[in-house]
């Protein structure tokens, strides 16, 4: 289930780079109280319903912090869980589970709550034609972890970066001169660089949509805080020329409208910007 972008190069920088954020020159918590060949057993807990996601992260971060520990995986990413289920149990030397610990919960945490929500939403503009994606609305160097999540629980990745795509948003326009200098622009810097890469332009009212029809030359149209009115009519004159996605003022309550309206895709920035942690805890067997 991991996207093109989780490669082992990134998975080992940044575990390294986590777990030397948090344990520095070493767990002296465990180092005083522990002696070294102690071992345990430890149980993830799930303490709220949810979408179960990290566990292919977290095995990454076990192996990485002690390659002898040994973890059953009862639930895999994507997997419904209740309060109560345990989602696997860890087994090996002590110091090492408790080293571990923090970075995978917070990893597991996060990740399993962003799962969650776009499950929810994904299944509220279920039979529509409507793709629910994410946005760069994400934590800085958790970025790849946050948008993974997002795939688990059923929605698409829009770009990953500023590299891969052209996005032209409303201060790009302006600060270029208008819409038409902004693409005209862009298509000869893509031409000038040999660059592959799929244009998209945000529109903010009707006027916008139909100039961009007039000037041609990108691959989506974004819609952009327009009422459901304003919205359909757009999908209406824009046909099948070219892609459109709904965004701004996205809401539980309205996503689905949004979808009815007939839009390819609707980004949803709280996907990763406005997440609050799924309950989850590593727990000592027996205790």
């Amino acid at each position: 289930m991991k996207p093109y972008y989780i490669t082992e190069e990134f998975l080992k920088s940044f575990i390294s780079a986590a777990l030397k954020e948090d344990a520095g020159d070493g767990d002296h918590s465990s180092l005083a109280s522990i002696s070294a060949d102690a071992t345990s057993q430890a149980r993830l807990l799930v303490k709220e319903d949810g979408v179960l996601a990290g566990v292919e992260l977290a095995l990454a971060i076990f192996n990485e912090v002690d390659p002898t520990l040994r973890v059953e995986v009862l639930i895999r990413d994507g997997g419904i869980v209740k309060k109560g289920d345990v989602a696997f149990v860890v087994s090996g030397l002590s110091r090492s589970i408790l080293l571990a610990e923090r970075l995978v919960l917070n990893c597991m945490q996060r990740m399993s709550a962003i799962a969650t929500k776009t499950r929810y939403l994904s299944n509220l503009i279920s039979g529509t034609k409507a793709c629910l994606l994410d946005t760069r609305k994400t934590t800085p160097n958790f970025r790849l972890p946050e948008k993974w999540a997002v795939i688990i629980g059923g929605g698409k990745n829009h770009r990953i970066g500023l590299y891969d795509m052209i996005m032209l948003k409303d201060n790009h326009i302006d600060m270029a001169g208008g819409l038409e200098q902004a693409i005209i622009r862009t298509k000869d810097y893509l031409r000038a660089t040999n660059r592959n890469l799929r244009i998209e332009i945000e529109t903010r009212n009707l006027i916008e949509v139909k100039e961009v029809l007039r000037i041609g030359g990108v691959d989506v149209i974004m819609l952009d805080n327009m009422s459901l009115e304003d919205m359909k009519t757009a999908v209406a004159l824009i046909g099948d020329k070219y892609q459109t996605e709904a965004s701004g003022g996205i809401t539980e309550e309205n996503i689905r409208m949004v979808a009815e309206c007939g839009v390819d895709f609707i980004s949803v920035g709280a996907l990763t910007h406005s997440i609050k942690s799924l309950d989850l805890s590593l727990k000592a067997a027996g205790f």
